[in-house]
């Protein structure tokens, strides 16, 4: 049985994770910083000086600096790596499914719950109908796409249809 994740997944995750903050939160000093220096020196001009205005345009263009910074690095970056923690999180401590079905096909890529997956395509066999449905299994798009082939079967261990661990069988269907 081939694991797609381990032990060490969810703690890499967690330190990615807390580094980026770290940078947002180290970005938001310098920021407090700047913003503190520039409001100390217009406080100690003279009333009326003419040279507080590029004070207030410093403090404008460093206030804009900072939220084009943080708009993409707080809404790309930290938050892929949240949800991507969340399902390391739910992965550890969810119900896992156990089925043995065939591979269709490979299906475009989508986004599932904030994080970018590869969707595999799996016959399954309806228990009320004579016919047969088709099960997207989800593989996370950072690991590599098992080699899956049309028409054999595989055991997949799954939780809320992300692919967690497969074994390739040599039986057709």
């Amino acid at each position: 049985m081939e694991r797609l994740y381990h032990d060490l997944d969810l703690l890499e995750a967690m330190k990615q994770k807390r580094r980026l903050l770290f940078g947002f939160l180290f970005a938001t000093g310098l920021y407090a910083a700047g913003l503190a220096v520039l409001l100390a020196f217009y406080i100690l001009l003279p009333y009326h000086d003419p040279s507080g205005v590029w004070y207030i345009v410093g403090t404008s263009v460093l206030t804009g600096l900072y939220i084009i910074f943080c708009f993409p690095y707080m809404g790309i970056s930290y938050k892929r790596s949240r949800a991507y923690c969340k399902m390391l999180k739910f992965i550890s401590v969810g119900l896992k499914e156990y089925s043995v079905l065939p591979f269709e096909g490979i299906d475009d890529w989508t986004t599932r719950d904030g994080v970018d997956v590869n969707v595999a395509l799996f016959s399954v066999k309806n228990v009320k109908k004579d016919e047969t449905m088709t099960r997207q299994i989800y593989v996370d798009g950072e690991k590599d796409f098992p080699a899956f082939k049309e028409g054999k079967s595989a055991r997949l261990i799954s939780q809320g249809n992300l692919l967690i661990a497969y074994e390739l069988a040599e039986e057709e269907v």
